[in-house]
């Protein structure tokens, strides 16, 4: 039987340089500007979908039966509901809802259009219902299969690399406010795709350019609509003490201590992710179930609601510097006990983004340091930030800059003991990681 012929060779893919000197870049250079728009816009949709119904369901439906506010055990049938929900996404959807959170953040290549009804709903029963991942993973994915099915309806013939492009600057837009910045989302996308030499600057010329328009819409639309712009912001962030050896000492040993946290978390989800994978709609049901206890027992043994830890953290980081002295050292020990619970039963079983729970989780810890002599509020919460970051992603460059840019004029002050915080928990995470592991690119010092 025969192959049939061998499929001609990709020049672009072979010379990623040739690509750029070509009248087809700049063609792809305008096609990334207009993707910006509808992409962006989808996911402005998405979020502000999202937010509605989580006031819809947390808010409003108890109001509505007759409860003065919404009790502690609220959470717990609500995230059964979406055990059932995302578990029957997964089993009967293209595209099984999404990648597995649990492994990491994924945003390189299999950007496919026929998974995206999957995963937006596994995603938005996931969210809206209080599981404690973030959005931005389910977004990368809806923006690189929205552009490459867009491609293909354009032009159905282009060669493989445009649609590579094309499917990365989808995944840049879609993130392009989320994070504050533009700039921030690049970084992300560049570091977790493995990006580097010479293929860097050509897919990153048509990702920021689609970014850059996508940041406009969401400011605009955020503006014409009223709702914001769903992007993680710090309002008030108290100011920072200079840098001092006793400040750095500290750092290390958050480096040291977000590892072994972040690791645990880790290792303890992939376990859990096989357990599940065996029996998927009962086990994400009971996962759903136990995240809302999680939730209730930090609302009983406290006075803070059940959303500190529901949620992944984006809309709930700012308040919680801002009233940091609200919350003493047992309450905040309490919050990243029980968030971390609610966020490692949520990387087993359902769909989501790892990154704004692990920010949440270590700005919370880095808080509850600051009650210690030697380093101050705004610098626990950014070195909390930004190793507990880099233990759950493993992409140094952007744990820096996140745990930094989110601070405004406060983060150049904090920098220097963010550096070491991460530096210290990237390389004892590679050390506590499995053999099997350690081999693997991702791991490797050299590729981040």
């Amino acid at each position: 039987m025969s192959a049939g012929p061998p499929a001609e060779p990709d020049p672009a893919r072979e010379n990623p340089l040739a690509m750029v000197r070509t009248r087809g870049y700049l063609f792809i250079l305008l096609l990334a500007a207009l993707l910006g728009v509808p992409i962006s816009a989808v996911a402005f949709g998405f979020l502000a979908l999202v937010h509605e119904l989580q006031e819809l369901v947390y808010h409003d439906l108890p109001k509505g039966l007759g409860f003065e506010e919404t009790p502690d055990w609220w959470a717990v049938p609500l995230l059964s509901v979406s055990g059932v929900l995302v578990a029957l996404t997964i089993r009967y959807l293209p595209g099984g809802g999404g990648h597995k959170p649990a492994e990491g953040l994924k945003a390189s290549g299999g950007a496919s259009v026929s998974a995206v009804p999957g995963v937006t709903l596994a995603a938005i029963a996931s969210l809206s219902l209080g599981v404690v991942l973030g959005p931005e993973a389910p977004l990368i994915a809806i923006g690189g299969g929205l552009a490459v099915g867009l491609i293909k309806l354009l032009k159905k013939d282009a060669p493989a690399s445009a649609g590579d492009l094309l499917g990365a600057a989808g995944s840049f837009a879609a993130i392009s406010a989320l994070f504050g910045s533009p700039l921030l989302g690049a970084f992300l996308l560049m570091e977790a795709t493995g990006l580097g030499g010479a293929m860097l600057g050509v897919v990153l010329v048509p990702g920021l350019l689609a970014a850059g328009v996508g940041s406009l819409m969401f400011t605009g639309l955020g503006s014409w609509t009223g709702l914001g712009t769903f992007s993680m912001s710090l309002q008030h962030v108290p100011q920072a003490d200079r840098p001092t050896v006793a400040a750095f000492g500290w750092a290390l040993l958050v480096g040291v201590v977000a590892a072994f946290l972040g690791e645990g978390i880790r290792r303890a989800s992939l376990r859990l992710q096989g357990v599940v994978e065996r029996r998927r709609l009962i086990l994400t049901t009971l996962a759903g179930a136990l995240i809302g206890v999680c939730a209730l027992v930090f609302a009983a043994a406290t006075d803070k609601p059940i959303s500190d830890v529901l949620y992944s953290g984006e809309s709930t980081v700012g308040p919680l510097l801002a009233e940091h002295a609200s919350y003493s050292v047992g309450v905040l020990v309490l919050l990243v006990v029980c968030k971390s619970l609610a966020y490692c039963l949520s990387l087993s079983a359902f769909r989501g983004g790892p990154v704004f729970p692990a920010v949440f989780i270590g700005g919370a810890g880095g808080i509850a340091l600051a009650h210690l002599p030697g380093v101050d509020t705004t610098t626990g919460f950014a070195m909390g930030v930004g190793a507990l970051s880099v233990a759950m992603l493993r992409l140094p460059m952007t744990c820096v800059l996140l745990a930094t840019l989110l601070l405004g004029s406060e983060g150049i002050t904090v920098t220097p003991l963010v550096i070491p915080a991460v530096v210290v928990a990237y390389v004892v995470t590679l050390w506590l990681a499995p053999r099997k592991e350690q081999g693997s690119p991702r791991l490797q010092p050299a590729a981040a």
